[in-house]
């Protein structure tokens, strides 16, 4: 077997999706409730447009390596497993 394949049931390999992160959107929220600004506010400061900050919130996109330090330093979150999950 390759590497970044996996195997079907019938025995055919075929190519393995990579790992996706998605944002977790609850500390977010809570970062929000206790600073007291907005999603738009916080897509100003990571310097993002507010309609793909609503698509990491939502789920639909997945945040890039430099997206993802860049919410972590917004946020100041230090531990990525707080605020991202990775989904196989």
């Amino acid at each position: 077997m390759v590497r970044g394949t996996a195997v079907s049931p019938g025995g055919a390999e075929y190519a393995r999706s990579p790992p996706r992160v998605r944002l977790n959107p609850v500390p977010v929220w809570v970062f929000l409730e206790e600073r007291g600004i907005s999603q738009n506010e916080l897509a100003r400061l990571a310097g993002i447009s507010p309609g793909y900050l609503s698509q990491l919130m939502s789920g639909s996109a997945h945040p890039f390596p430099q997206m993802r330090q860049r919410l972590q330093r917004v946020l100041r979150v230090t531990d990525i497993n707080a605020l991202f999950t990775i989904t196989e």
